[in-house]
């Protein structure tokens, strides 16, 4: 696996699998992305979390985890994937995880979850097919 790493964030590529992924981390926060070679190759080692944000948010969101004090602490799993696609990452998990419906909602209404919609709806459509 190759890294590039700074400060607040990480992103792995590997090899075997071929996939791209990334970490941002902070006060209240924890997310998850897999992202494009173009992304992977625009990240520079020793980059500020700032200056990366703009550039790993354009990547497919994968994990989410929020405690900071606007609320309860909550986390949502936008791909159940995530671990097999990141398994270098260090997950934090410090609240309750939202269910599919909820998820499923969340990726229909904000643009920003847009890159999940194709792999939300195939989920969502297999659950409706076992409840049948």
């Amino acid at each position: 696996m190759q890294f590039k790493e700074g400060d607040g964030w990480k992103a792995c590529y590997d090899e075997t699998t071929g996939v791209y992924t990334a970490e941002r981390g902070g006060c209240g926060y924890y997310d998850l992305y897999e992202i494009t070679k173009e992304i992977f190759d625009s990240l520079e080692n020793g980059m500020s979390d700032g200056d990366t944000y703009a550039i790993i948010d354009k990547g497919r969101h994968l994990y989410m985890d929020v405690n900071d004090r606007c609320g309860p602490p909550y986390t949502i799993v936008f791909d159940d994937d995530y671990k097999k696609l990141c398994p270098w990452a260090r997950v934090i998990s410090s609240g309750k995880v939202w269910p599919d419906e909820l998820t499923d909602a969340a990726v229909e209404i904000f643009a920003s979850e847009e890159n999940n919609r194709e792999q939300r709806r195939k989920k969502k459509e297999k659950r409706e097919k076992k409840k049948q």
